[in-house]
């Protein structure tokens, strides 16, 4: 299994790369739409729409997608979509998060199909965005998920309910800890201000997220590092709440040793956004 899984995290690292780095943005754009169309097949099957909608629900992605890129979408400023797009990621993640696995599929199918394809739709067009603004602002945002999982994973395993008696959310993800969200938190802010120094010995000459928010100074860099930190663990525990509605354990076995698309975008979906949402109102 490990074996499998390091493979499959080689071959995505070969093609995430070189299209990441290359000159031209066209590649990472393709990627990125790749990746929404398999995330959308993925939501129908969560969905039981049974094959032929799964399909459906990738093409409408995909086309969500292109539309979005030939109006020139990417290329626009869309602060109020990314302060709407955060809002509903907030306050609908802690309605989901309250109402538990048996609420998830209380909610008419037809809603929950459409919050999910322009929640991929939203994440999509945030990655683009950060990618044209530059490597090193995308890059500090995926770090932040990667180290937030990272650290977790390891404070989760060595100090696990040794200062809680109780799991973060043991209803829908029992293998999570208060010990590792905090972790996870601790992790990012380091990372937060190691890539600010970073930034400022390098002379940057594009600001990585972490440096847009120090500007308006070291709390709100604190602040900003902590709510996204949260928001990636709740980007998680929602797929997971899902998942466990659909009886499934992964999205898909797209991915071999990871699981699908959906498995490893999950805390990606709502920080992207509310990344884009935080420089807009810092700007």
């Amino acid at each position: 299994m490990l074996k499998q899984r390091v493979i499959t995290a080689l071959i995505l690292l070969a093609i995430l790369l070189p299209a990441l780095f290359y000159s031209n943005t066209f590649p990472f754009t393709l990627l990125v739409l790749l990746m929404l169309t398999a995330g959308g097949w993925e939501w129908g099957r969560l969905n039981h729409l049974g094959q032929w909608g799964a399909i459906a629900t990738a093409v409408v992605t995909l086309l969500l997608g292109v539309v979005s890129w030939q109006l020139g979408w990417v290329h626009q400023s869309h602060s109020v979509l990314w302060l709407v797009v955060g809002g509903a990621w907030v306050l609908g993640s802690v309605g989901l998060i309250k109402a538990g696995v048996a609420g998830w599929a209380q909610i008419p199918l037809f809603v929950r199909w459409t919050v999910g394809v322009l929640a991929l739709w939203a994440a999509g067009l945030a990655i683009v965005q950060a990618r044209l603004i530059g490597v090193n602002f995308l890059l500090s945002v995926l770090a932040l998920v990667w180290v937030a999982d990272i650290f977790a994973y390891f404070f989760g395993r060595a100090l696990g309910l040794k200062f809680t008696k109780v799991k973060l959310a043991p209803a829908i993800s029992p293998g999570k800890s208060w010990e590792g969200a905090w972790g996870g938190a601790l992790g990012v802010l380091l990372v937060a201000f190691v890539w600010v120094w970073a930034d400022g010995v390098a002379q940057a000459s594009v600001s990585s997220f972490y440096s847009r928010i120090f500007q308006q100074g070291w709390w709100m860099l604190v602040v900003a590092a902590l709510f996204m930190a949260a928001m990636s663990v709740v980007g998680d525990l929602v797929e997971s709440l899902i998942k466990r509605s659909a009886g499934v354990k992964d999205s898909s076995q797209l991915l071999p040793g990871h699981g699908g698309v959906l498995d490893r975008i999950d805390a990606l979906l709502p920080t992207l956004p509310l990344a884009m949402m935080l420089i807009s109102l810092v700007q």
